[in-house]
């Protein structure tokens, strides 16, 4: 299997390690790492609440289990900060899931597929995710897993288009 989890990884070290000795290797790090995430903003005409109502309802419909709901700005004033607002819904299909954990324990680390909530300093709405088509880009599945991998693509990215655009 092409690493891209490898690449990830050293990329994470490299931006977070207190040792800044090349900066060149630092930016191409940190790209690998921004290029990993997709940011999309929320129309303005639709609240942060509409937004995560319309995820969990285009989830239900394409029977994409939400597995967690962590609020992290009500725990972060819960210890006496303020914070904008920011929440981490999580979904999963358990069964492809467990496949991809079959095939290569790695997947684990990527489970479930979370979309983070968040509210900017200007009171924007944002979801931001996982680029899985960098990630099926660069591993080898079998014939069998490929479309699971993209169904499970599609559907997170129907999930976030239904937050985006408050499809109720």
């Amino acid at each position: 299997m092409r690493s891209i989890f490898f690449t990830m990884a050293l990329a994470v070290c490299v931006c977070l390690s207190p040792v800044r000795a090349d900066t060149a290797s630092n930016e191409a790090a940190r790209e690998i790492v921004q290029q990993s995430i997709v940011k999309y903003q929320i129309n303005e005409d639709v609240s942060i609440e509409e937004a995560i109502d319309s995820m969990k309802l285009r989830a239900n419909i394409l029977n994409f289990k939400m597995v967690a709901d962590l609020p992290l700005s009500e725990q972060v004033e819960s210890m006496g900060e303020e914070a904008n607002y920011m929440r981490i819904l999580a979904f999963c299909d358990a069964l492809i899931a467990k496949r991809m954990v079959e095939y290569d324990p790695i997947f684990a680390g990527f489970l479930p597929c979370r979309i983070a909530v968040i509210e900017d300093s200007e009171g924007q709405g944002w979801l931001i995710t996982m680029n899985m088509d960098m990630m099926l880009n660069t591993v080898e599945l079998t014939p069998e897993l490929q479309p699971l991998a993209e169904k499970v693509r599609d559907t997170i990215n129907s999930i976030v288009d239904a937050g985006v655009n408050g499809d109720l």
